[in-house]
């Protein structure tokens, strides 16, 4: 008998141990972003098994519309098809161009057309964001101002969408001008992370997500910074475990910070812009062509605000050092080349982080820290980028 009582007791234990770390795990996958009654959730996973599930909780609406280009569609469509149909939806899709090119006001308009012509008395849309950050910004903002506002959610199947973009509710499209000019803070009702997605992608795409994993390291996570030195390798070979651990990582560092800071109007969320505000502007200045994709034009922005720091006194040579090296090992440019460096500075003058004309960066002070700083002499930025001209 006493062994029979040892044995039950043993037995009870592992069954708590095992309750524990599924919680545990199931605490992991899932994060909070908590605004209220725009709050939502963001579940990282391996698999689409229990997308079907998580939708019908949501009670989106009867329509969706899936907004995705070419490339995804044919990888991936009928699958999301499938969990749409199991989750009690009626399908539709909308197949746009992916490329920043896409992000105007002409592609928008079409996008605002689809939506009128699936529409009818007896639908309540919602639309499906299942792309990277430019399909993810055209279809949030579409859903935005249509009817003003529908309901919408977010797939990123990039690791750029995944960790940065599809967070937080920021939605917008280009002009001319300059990036992001005309847009809203629109929340998404709900967030699916497949990190399996991330198999698929190109080198320079994978690298090019790489970018904004490195600005979260370096702005608020110096245990993640450490992380990707001592795991480059398997990073680059895409390790599920590795990605995981990054995604989660930066989802629950972007989560944190809209929680504060939802329409960044408390100077908190402007950490997040560290490297955007060269990045924007080497995205204007070429056109929003192939020359240079975001992550890599952000790499450079990256690379041109920590110098500025190390100049200005706030960096250490070592650290800065450290992020370079770590922003060329993850396989991103660190130079300039074929740009005109006036463009750059032109486009600078039209940047959302530019209050009435004073210049604004994000300066690390160390790796896991920043600072904001107005007044940045337009002759040392423009020293830097000479500086990384070839």
């Amino acid at each position: 008998m006493r062994l029979f009582g040892l044995l039950f007791s043993f037995l009870t234990f592992l069954k708590r141990y095992f309750i524990l770390i599924q919680n545990k795990t199931k605490a992991m996958n899932r994060i909070n972003v908590r605004l209220g009654r725009r709050s939502y959730k963001i579940l990282i996973q391996k698999d689409l098994d229990k997308l079907p599930r998580e939708l019908k909780a949501l009670n989106l609406g009867t329509d969706a519309v899936f907004v995705t280009n070419p490339v995804i569609n044919s990888l991936f469509g009928n699958k999301l098809r499938k969990c749409l149909v199991k989750a009690g939806l009626r399908v539709k899709s909308a197949i746009m161009p992916d490329s920043e090119k896409a992000k105007s006001l002409k592609e928008i308009a079409k996008l605002l057309n689809i939506l009128s012509t699936l529409d009818g008395k007896k639908k309540r849309l919602c639309i499906v964001a299942f792309g990277g950050g430019v399909i993810g910004d055209l279809a949030g903002f579409a859903a935005s101002i249509y009817k003003r506002g529908i309901p919408y959610i977010q797939i990123p199947t990039t690791l750029l969408a995944q960790v940065d973009s599809a967070i937080g509710g920021k939605t917008a499209v280009d002009l001319l001008t300059g990036k992001n000019l005309v847009g809203s803070f629109y929340q998404p009702k709900f967030v699916y992370i497949n990190i399996a997605f991330t198999k698929k992608l190109s080198r320079r795409d994978f690298n090019s997500g790489m970018a904004e994993v490195i600005k979260y390291a370096v702005i608020r996570d110096k245990q993640l910074f450490d992380f990707l030195e001592d795991n480059r390798g398997a990073i680059l070979k895409r390790d599920e475990n590795c990605l995981f651990e990054i995604v989660r990582r930066c989802a629950k560092i972007k989560a944190d910070i809209v929680t504060i800071d939802e329409r960044e109007e408390k100077a908190i969320r402007t950490i997040l812009n560290f490297g955007h505000t060269v990045g924007h502007a080497i995205e204007t200045a070429t056109g929003y062509s192939n020359l240079y994709s975001h992550g890599e034009a952000i790499g450079i922005g990256m690379i041109v605000a920590s110098r500025i720091s190390n100049r200005m006194g706030y960096l250490s040579r070592g650290d800065l050092l450290k992020i370079e090296k770590a922003i060329r090992s993850f396989g991103l440019p660190t130079r300039l080349k074929k740009i005109n460096i006036e463009k750059i500075l032109k486009a600078l003058a039209y940047d959302k982080k530019f209050i009435h004309g004073v210049t604004r960066f994000v300066l690390p002070t160390k790796i896991g820290k920043v600072v904001v700083k107005e007044r940045i002499p337009q002759s040392l930025i423009h020293r830097e980028l000479n500086r990384l001209a070839l």
